[in-house]
């Protein structure tokens, strides 16, 4: 955190935003993180308590350039950390190694210790939802599993304010997440979610991950809509507005996005797995929304660009409700491609890049490769895909074929060739 100081003075910000999710070990960190930047020399704007898009909404609305928001998502409960703020968006890549070493040398401020003040950002927050979504058509009536992480502080008020009817399922903070993993698009963690829509007859279900910036959903029969799907649903409101645009596909989507997007007039533009990569490259190209598989939604046609499940669920509110139509309904025209989950071999951080290398060179002599991440390639009746995990020592394999025949073959072509070079 001192490390962090360093380099952001030298940036010239001596202002720092902070916030902290839910979790046991939260408050902790928070004190030390106080302390470290009021010994730096550091003013804090404290959010206290927020959710992730809540500490991004933060920071624009009140023009702060630099922050820490104490989080560790949807790992495990035992697990902490931070994501960094500098400029208009998080830090990752050479930028965290840079503050890596700075952390290593020991490189603090010091000087005049500066001020901490306490403010409460979350009905702003709300009231901006609010004025951005706009009275609905009618009245829906939805399921919410915040799986007892930080969203159950905010996203019911939020929804109840747009007017719904909210069914609440653990939506009590608990940062020992005692009914399942705040990870709302791993089929296990909904599956409550799910029995909950169809017994009550709501329209769909919601589920929102431990700090806010993922969002899950669950249509009206209780299946699970998958990123790449409830992208085809944003995409085809959005893009008609913005004929010509481009529409980044992150690499493991369904190619019945490429397809779609294609229909109604946008550019796919495939792009790596992960939200600070294509958060960057939606403002390098100029695109107005996008969404990864795991999740994470970016609006920026009428919002801010960062990723917000609270705000992606109100979107779907209001899109639901001025449709009139279930969403089995609006997806049931899409082409029914197989695919797996994503697949995960279990590797190491050495080997995971040597290996994908590997795979990369041999697919290429015998079918078209994508290789912006990893290696797409393009069979005759579908795709597979291997790449390095970003965030793990694992390889990711997904498939996906035009019938269940031809997805196994496919599965079976990439696995055979794993098991040979393993």
């Amino acid at each position: 955190m001192r490390a962090f100081a360093f380099y952001a003075h030298k940036k010239g910000e001596n202002t720092m935003l902070l916030g902290m999710d839910n979790r046991e070990s939260s408050p902790h960190l928070h004190s030390i993180a106080v302390n470290a930047l009021l010994e730096s020399g550091f003013n804090i704007v404290d959010l206290g308590t927020v959710i992730t898009p809540m500490f991004y909404f933060a920071a624009r609305h009140l023009a702060i350039k630099a922050g820490i928001m104490i989080t560790a998502s949807h790992n495990p409960k035992e697990y902490n950390g931070m994501k960094l703020l500098l400029g208009e968006s998080t830090i990752y890549g050479e930028e965290i190694q840079h503050i890596r070493e700075l952390t290593e040398k020991k490189q603090s401020l010091s000087g005049r210790p500066g001020f901490k003040e306490n403010v409460n950002i979350f009905p702003v927050y709300a009231e901006m939802i609010k004025n951005k979504i706009g009275p609905l058509p009618r009245k829906l009536k939805i399921v919410l599993d915040c799986g007892n992480g930080t969203a159950s502080f905010f996203a019911p008020y939020i929804y109840k304010s747009l007017g719904c009817e909210v069914i609440e399922l653990y939506c009590e903070s608990d940062p020992h997440f005692p009914n399942h993993h705040p990870d709302p698009v791993a089929p296990e963690n909904m599956q409550d979610l799910a029995r909950k829509v169809k017994e009550t007859g709501a329209d769909f279900g919601i589920g929102i991950d431990g700090d806010g910036d993922r969002i899950g959903v669950v249509d009206d029969q209780g299946n699970l809509i998958w990123g790449d799907m409830l992208m085809i649903l944003f995409f085809r409101d959005i893009l008609p507005r913005y004929p010509g645009t481009p529409a980044i596909v992150e690499v493991k989507c369904s190619q019945s996005l490429i397809d779609e997007i294609n229909r109604l007039g946008g550019k796919p533009v495939l792009y790596k797995t992960g939200h600070s990569l294509i958060k960057a490259k939606m403002k390098e190209i100029g695109a107005v929304f996008t969404g990864e598989m795991s999740g994470h939604m970016f609006f920026a046609d009428e919002y801010y660009g960062f990723d917000d499940a609270v705000y992606a669920g109100a979107r779907l509110i209001s899109l639901v409700a001025h449709k009139g139509e279930k969403i089995s309904q609006m997806l049931s025209d899409i082409p029914k491609y197989h695919a797996t989950p994503e697949l995960r071999i279990k590797s190491s951080d050495e080997e995971k890049f040597a290996i994908v290398e590997k795979a990369l060179n041999h697919f290429k002599n015998h079918y078209k490769i994508i290789d912006i991440d990893g290696a797409r390639i393009i069979f005759p009746h579908g795709w597979g895909l291997v790449r390095a995990s970003n965030t793990g020592p694992e390889i990711i394999v997904r498939c996906e074929g035009d019938s269940p025949e031809n997805l196994e073959k496919i599965k079976k072509e990439i696995f055979d060739f794993l098991a040979q070079i393993s």
